[in-house]
C-alpha cells in the first residue's frame, strides 16, 4: 500500500525495523528539548503530514521501552489518525513517572501501526442473542 507523506522534519521518515514489525517509529521533531515533569503531558510534533487510503487508520501507540525504563507513555493510547486528516502528526505524551524527562529532538517517541477499519452501519433491535457470557462484565469468570 502506497501513502502519500509529507516530510517536513529534519529526520527520516518512518520505517519498519523488522520485516515483521508492525508499527514504525515516529520521531520528535523540535527546535529544543522538551521537559515533562512528573505527571505533565504535552503534544509533540514530528512534522509529518499524510493522506491514508480510505478504509484505513493511523494507529499511534507507545514505545514499550521508554514505557518500562522512563514511565513514557501515548496518553489517548491508542491515537488515531483519520483518513481524512492532513494535519501535522502529534503525539500526545505523559509522564507517568517520579522524574523529569527529557524528549530529544530525532527522539522515538511513539510507534504507528496503519490498519484497516470497518465503519458500522445502527440496526436498532428490541433484544440481542444470548450467550454463554451474558451481561458479565469485568471479572466476571472469578479469575
Amino acid at each position: 500500500m502506497k501513502v502519500k507523506i509529507i516530510n517536513k522534519s529534519h529526520h527520516q521518515l518512518p520505517a519498519y525495523a523488522t520485516l515483521q514489525s508492525a508499527g514504525m517509529d515516529l520521531r520528535a521533531n523540535l527546535e529544543e528539548p522538551v521537559t515533562l515533569n512528573p505527571l505533565e503531558r504535552k503534544l509533540i510534533p514530528t512534522g509529518l503530514f499524510m493522506a491514508l487510503p480510505d478504509g484505513y487508520e493511523a494507529q499511534v501507540r507507545p514505545r514499550s521501552g521508554l514505557a518500562l525504563k522512563k514511565g513514557i507513555t501515548v496518553l489517548n493510547s491508542p491515537g488515531t489518525i483519520d483518513a481524512d486528516y492532513r494535519g501535522e502528526i502529534g503525539v500526545i505524551l505523559v509522564n507517568l513517572s517520579n522524574q523529569d524527562f527529557v524528549v530529544e529532538d530525532g527522539e522515538r517517541i511513539a510507534q504507528m501501526v496503519i490498519a484497516r477499519y470497518e465503519q458500522a452501519e445502527w440496526e436498532l433491535v428490541e433484544s440481542l442473542d444470548e450467550t454463554e457470557r451474558g451481561a458479565g462484565g469485568f471479572g466476571h469468570t472469578g479469575v
